[in-house]
């Protein structure tokens, strides 16, 4: 266990304020400030501290895109129905369509891994679309 000092990792604290750690945690969190350091030089070095920012905000909302509370209910009752979409098709079209649109699998990928034809898996996954939108479709 190491002692560290959470004012030299939080900049927010004010007080020294010492707490006992795990080595693992402790090592991280110095591996973290050795790489935070090394980005600040480099940015130095090769004067990427410049913006081309003209203050108009393309920069600013570039960098920092923040959703409002709206977009992120919208985005959380979307994912619920796509998730209820996906639940009602019958097991394999499920696993191909998610391996395929979630995990990135070829649809090769997955004929190879399930051992079956390429075909079988396109077509399955062409059903598996249709009855996504017709469930989709009815609930909505």
């Amino acid at each position: 266990m190491t002692i560290i000092n959470l004012r030299d990792f939080y900049p927010y604290y004010t007080a020294d304020s010492f707490i006992e750690v795990p080595d693992e945690v402790a090592d991280a969190m110095a591996e973290f400030d050795r790489k935070e350091a090394a980005y600040r030089l480099r940015t130095y070095r090769h004067k990427a501290y410049y913006s081309l920012d003209r203050e108009d905000g393309i920069e600013h909302s570039a960098l920092f895109v923040s959703l409002s509370p709206c977009e992120i209910y919208e985005r959380k009752v979307t994912m619920q129905e796509l998730h209820a979409a996906i639940s009602s098709l019958p097991d394999k079209q499920a696993k191909r369509i998610y391996a395929h649109f979630v995990l990135g699998m070829s649809k090769t990928d997955i004929a190879r891994a399930e051992g079956v034809d390429e075909k079988v898996v396109r077509l399955a996954i062409e059903r598996g679309l249709r009855n996504m939108e017709k469930f989709l479709k009815n609930n909505l």
